[in-house]
């Protein structure tokens, strides 16, 4: 990484973005070229896991050849230009923290992992809980379970990559804070959260 100060290696930072963040874009090859596809996903177990039908592009790319990415992004503020008291567009910026995961594909054709990984996932998305929990031997559920592809993206590499400022000085920050605090939005309010906890 080019700019060692953004590269963040604390399990609990990197945990939280796969906690807040629904959904991630996968990058796989399918017929020689680059093919990226949007998905839900959850982080259970130290894998990435997905869910969809047993069929298609993604599913035929993946067993020619199971290498693959998956990127997850969480944007923070745009910081305009002129917060830096300029006419000039250089300063423009976007914060953001992403994480990214390299290795390899497998799938999962076990009935009982499938359930629960499912109902990690569900979880993650649905976390009142007001669902009949997945299993494999309950009818409601078996053929479905056997319908679902469940991916486990086993990661050979992670890294983890906040820009939130940290490049900054003292005084730039605190005067980047301030306009935040003067432009009151919700991320701007998360987006200080970032910058005095990275700090």
């Amino acid at each position: 990484m080019r700019r060692a100060e953004f590269d963040i290696k604390d399990e609990n930072s990197i945990n939280e973005i796969l906690k807040v963040c629904e959904y991630g874009s996968l990058s796989l090859i399918s017929e020689e070229k680059p093919y990226v596809v949007a998905l839900n996903f959850v982080f259970f177990d130290g894998s990435i896991f997905f869910h969809g039908a047993k069929e298609g592009r993604k599913i035929e790319a993946i067993k020619s050849n199971p290498n693959a990415s998956f990127l997850v992004v969480k944007p923070y503020s745009f910081i305009p230009s002129f917060f830096s008291d300029t006419m000039a567009a250089c300063p423009a910026t976007q914060f953001f923290a992403s994480v990214l995961f390299e290795g390899t594909i497998n799938f999962i054709e076990d009935g009982n992992i499938k359930a629960k990984v499912l109902n990690v996932l569900m979880k993650k998305f649905q976390s009142e809980d007001s669902f009949e929990e997945i299993a494999y031997e309950k009818a409601m559920y078996k053929k479905m379970l056997d319908k679902t592809a469940i991916l486990e993206l086993k990661p050979q590499n992670i890294s983890c990559k906040i820009k939130v400022g940290q490049n900054l000085d003292e005084e730039k920050k605190n005067k980047l804070i301030g306009k935040l605090k003067s432009r009151d939005s919700k991320i701007d309010e998360e987006t200080i959260k970032q910058i005095k906890l990275h700090s």
